[in-house]
């Protein structure tokens, strides 16, 4: 049997109120509309669902039998339209994000502020490790969004979305600012203890850079840890390469210098990246809506 789905819910809204004024009043249908639907829907089943009293309808037996089933599918369906509302709405919903801890603070948490000022019942979880491994959450469909550096390899299955660009420099403490007088030949590198980052988007972005200009570095220095790099140049371990835009206090303050190279290390973009062929949901598409101006 093929009932329209419509019909049923015509049904429901008489049964729950016990009127067809009522149900009128409130599917903006004209009574007489809703008693012809009420006869169709009975016609179709074969059975009388309703008894008309003084005071409105009451059910059947067999009405009574079938609004037991139907109001648990009518009462889903509302339950998921309001969800749905809400979802739109940004009354509730789940973002999880992949980003680095550098990146995290220099470049999303502004936008995260402001997100969470405006749709403060937005639950935000954070997933923070190296790209690589981020690229695989992000793929295993653990993480919504992925804010990382763009990617240097062919990633074909993502949508790249470009935030903003940056620029990688060397730098030290005063001590190297003064032995190098603020300026290196890039050969000239090697002569000195560099601090670099051991396993990342930024060590295959500068050893591609060295490549290119065919030099042969071997760092006195790998570390992870981006915070703790810049910690090891202050403290005069060596000359280290990190990213302008994100020491721009340390570099005011004198705490670190820009040593600058004949050769500059091109720019490189910070990115949202997400699934190709997987639609991301109604929160994430706002934030990323947000951290891209498109809102």
């Amino acid at each position: 049997m093929n009932v329209n789905m419509e019909l049923y819910k015509i049904f429901y809204i008489v049964a729950k109120n016990g009127s067809i004024s009522a149900a009128a009043n409130i599917l903006f249908i004209s009574q007489p509309a809703i008693t012809f639907q009420i006869k169709k829907l009975e016609e179709q089943l074969g059975v009388s669902l309703f008894t008309r009293t003084k005071h409105g309808v009451i059910l059947t037996e067999e009405g009574k039998t079938l609004f037991n089933y139907v109001k648990t599918g009518m009462e889903n369906i509302i339950n998921g339209e309001n969800a749905i509302t809400n979802l739109k709405n940004l009354d509730s919903g789940t973002i999880r994000i992949g980003v680095s801890t550098t990146i995290c603070r220099y470049i999303l948490m502004p936008h995260l502020e402001k997100f969470h000022e405006k749709y403060p019942k937005i639950y935000i979880q954070i997933n923070n490790n190296l790209s690589n491994n981020l690229l695989k959450e992000l793929r295993n469909g653990n993480l919504d969004i992925l804010i990382m550096f763009s990617p240097e390899n062919d990633n074909k299955d993502l949508i790249i979305k470009p935030i903003t660009d940056v620029q990688d420099i060397f730098v030290g403490n005063k001590k190297y600012y003064d032995l190098t007088k603020g300026k290196l030949n890039i050969k000239n590198l090697e002569s000195y203890p560099l601090i670099l980052p051991s396993s990342s988007n930024s060590r295959i972005h500068l050893n591609k850079f060295f490549k290119e200009n065919k030099c042969d570095i071997n760092p006195k220095l790998e570390v992870v840890s981006y915070n703790l790099i810049i910690d090891l140049i202050k403290a005069g371990f060596g000359i280290g390469y990190a990213t302008k835009e994100f020491i721009l206090d340390e570099l005011n303050n004198k705490s670190l210098y820009e040593i600058k190279i004949d050769n500059n290390i091109p720019k490189r973009t910070i990115v949202i990246a997400t699934i190709d062929k997987k639609e991301p949901n109604y929160s994430s598409k706002k934030l990323i809506e947000m951290i891209t101006n498109k809102s």
